[in-house]
């Protein structure tokens, strides 16, 4: 899989807040923000999968 730039226009304070997120746990802004986005797309996915599961077993 390639990789591909994405720009974001944020707020200071918002810069300041991820900054301090990402030192704490040893990460750039940008590895943190990746880190981010991925866990979240893989709760969705999850939650989308248990879902279906539930219906298809037909649990209430």
């Amino acid at each position: 899989m390639g990789t591909s730039v994405l720009s974001l226009r944020i707020d200071g304070e918002l810069l300041d807040r991820l900054r301090d997120h990402a030192a704490k746990r040893g990460m750039s802004v940008q590895d943190y923000v990746v880190r981010t986005l991925v866990r979240d797309d893989f709760d969705e996915r999850f939650q989308t999968a248990v879902e279906e599961t539930e219906k298809f077993y037909g649990v209430p």
